[in-house]
């Protein structure tokens, strides 16, 4: 039976062996694949990149070949500057081909699945697919704006820096719990700036403080317009760990909420978890003070870091969010399900809320609902928007909210 065909017209396979190269061919044929190159090591398919125009708009690369195998073919292509989506494939142990896949993605590549041979329609068909549905977010293509502290000193005092929110839903039962407060900025000239680009240029000019409580206080304000609504969204607001080291800290993010009106249960802060402070007793001294207040502590971008135990022995914690380089593409990586599973089955013995990052697919929900997450945050819910958006999102919502119940 001839497979449903995927959106693309080309295709390029590199594999040594005759007989899995035939196979890959049927395949590509049965998906609608129309122009399909072949190439039997990485040098060949160099030099048939090089020459072909148009160029195949995918790859499917083996691992282990002659003259050129696939990790050099990939390291190759990357700095030639061929930009071309990648799968490989091959028939080694899946931790290899896993690892291979991870360096692809160092190296700025668009891997679009890792798989283990003989290679099948239904996977192949699951990888473009899902892949035409995720905004690719490569780094090289990311273009160094030159962001300084005296344009973001200006933008700060033009209000140029603004929030957008990130719906939090409830994995069981796909009810949204919360919202993470994001940092925006427009600049007038250089257009949307990445927080990427601008947080750092904050923490290095002393203006991490002032961009801080601006996005707090913009932040509890958009709250409480909510309240007033009928909408009670708690908030989780980042905070950089340099800010850990002002003793006075706890007492002035109090002090904001009360002028808001909110309940400190209204609010969670979001700790990086793999930054480091140099006064270890003073931030310690904050948290602890932010805990008694009544706010709630999450540790973010968990497992990304080299202290995550020693930080949740010592730290008062109600939440831990799971870094999305541990979601992303879970339900196909095996050893990522260990991990992810691990985590959440430690959190939830710690009583711990657990908020997977980075949820694009429905099978990397489903896989947090067998897991027993709490919540989920990502594409798949929803992208970042504007306060005012939230409550006709809030009310479209409804319909995908059922389709996600457990």
């Amino acid at each position: 039976m001839t497979a449903s065909p995927v959106p693309i017209a080309s295709v390029l396979i590199v594999d040594d062996s005759f007989v899995q190269r035939g196979h890959a061919v049927t395949i590509c044929g049965e998906l609608g694949i129309g122009r399909i190159h072949e190439a039997s090591n990485g040098r060949e398919a160099l030099a048939l990149l090089t020459a072909i125009s148009p160029r195949p708009e995918l790859v499917i690369v083996d691992l282990e070949m002659p003259t050129m195998d696939g990790p050099e073919f990939l390291v190759k292509l990357q700095e030639l500057g061929f930009d071309i989506p990648v799968i490989v494939a091959s028939s080694r142990e899946r931790a290899l081909i896993d690892t291979v896949r991870e360096m692809g993605g160092v190296l700025g590549l668009h891997v679009l699945a890792a798989v283990q041979k003989p290679l099948q329609a239904d996977v192949l068909r699951h990888a473009i697919q899902n892949a035409e549905g995720r905004e690719l977010r490569r780094t090289s293509q990311r273009v160094d704006l030159g962001v300084d502290a005296t344009s973001l000193s200006d933008a700060l005092e033009r209000s140029e820096v603004y929030v957008h929110y990130q719906p939090k839903a409830d994995i069981r039962t796909g009810i949204v719990r919360g919202v993470e407060a994001l940092a925006r900025w427009k600049h007038p000239t250089m257009g949307q700036v990445p927080p990427d680009q601008f947080i750092p240029v904050a923490e290095r000019s002393q203006l991490i403080h002032r961009l801080t409580i601006d996005v707090m206080n913009q932040a509890m304000l958009q709250n409480a317009a909510w309240r007033a609504r009928g909408l009670h969204l708690p908030v989780a607001i980042n905070l950089s760990p340099t800010l850990l080291e002002r003793s006075d800290l706890a007492l002035e993010i109090s002090s904001l909420q009360q002028c808001h009106g909110l309940t400190p249960d209204q609010i969670v802060i979001e700790i990086t978890e793999s930054s480091l402070v140099t006064r270890v007793g003073t931030a310690l001294s904050v948290l602890a003070q932010l805990r008694l207040r009544g706010f709630g502590l999450s540790i973010d971008d968990y497992g990304t870091g080299f202290s995550s135990m020693q930080q949740l022995a010592r730290i008062p914690f109600t939440e831990l969010k799971i870094d999305r380089s541990f979601v992303r593409g879970a339900p196909e990586r095996e050893s990522l399900q260990v991990i992810l599973r691990s985590a959440i089955d430690m959190a939830n013995r710690l009583g711990l809320v657990t908020v997977a990052e980075g949820v694009e697919t429905l099978q990397e929900w489903r896989m947090l609902q067998e897991y027993g997450c709490t919540l989920g945050q990502g594409w798949l819910i929803a992208k970042p928007m504007s306060g005012e958006d939230i409550i006709g999102w809030m009310k479209q919502y409804r319909v995908q909210a059922a389709q996600l119940r457990a």
